[in-house]
């Protein structure tokens, strides 16, 4: 089966909606067999769950204290810069 990119567009939404499992099963049966016999659906499928897992991973991640602390000096140097501007 052969598809369209106007056919595509229609799958682009759906696919976000299957990563999140908030399709019912025929949706998702549906968007599957899609994603199947259509290789740059399948492949913005695969970039959308690596961008999500990324994301829920970094979130959950604490940047190193002393990365921190350099940040709010250099927020300080800049204030500083600004205030006497």
């Amino acid at each position: 089966m052969s598809t369209e990119p106007e056919d595509c567009a229609d799958y682009l939404e759906r696919i976000v909606y299957l990563i999140d499992n908030e399709l019912d099963e025929t949706d998702c049966a549906v968007v599957r067999e899609h994603l199947e016999e259509c290789t740059p659906c399948l492949q913005k499928y695969d970039l959308e769950r690596t961008v999500k897992s990324v994301v829920a991973r970094s979130c959950s991640e604490s940047a190193p204290d002393s990365l921190r602390q350099r940040v709010k000096v250099q927020i300080r140097e800049v204030q500083v810069r600004i205030s006497e501007a």
